[in-house]
């Protein structure tokens, strides 16, 4: 259960960081309020999977994964520029991730 928790930190943290760019700023109020909602859920829920998660293991996964989603929703839906270098860090953050949950950290 608290794998899920994680799961939906990630998301509603991705919710945040997007509604926070659609903010422009925080000039447009819908964005602006999803963007605490969002973070707020986030953080309640990363708080709930870290009742049983590693503190380390648990941070690393919710920045490098919401990181590297971020990065994409970026380029596909903002039209952000997509370079080499930018590829090869999104694999690297998402190889991070990997390396971390294959380290032994116990749920």
């Amino acid at each position: 259960m608290h794998w899920i928790y994680l799961g939906f930190a990630i998301v509603f943290e991705v919710g945040g960081t997007t509604a926070m760019k659609l903010s422009d700023g925080f000039s447009k109020l819908l964005p602006s309020g999803l963007l605490v909602i969002f973070y707020t859920a986030s953080f309640v829920l990363m708080a709930l999977a870290l009742k049983k998660l590693e503190v380390g293991m648990t941070y690393a996964i919710w920045a490098g994964v919401g990181t590297a989603l971020i990065a994409v929703i970026g380029v596909l839906y903002f039209k952000e520029p997509m370079n080499l270098l930018k590829m090869i860090s999104i694999v690297l953050i998402i190889a991070g991730v990997v390396g971390l949950n294959l380290s032994g950290a116990k749920a």
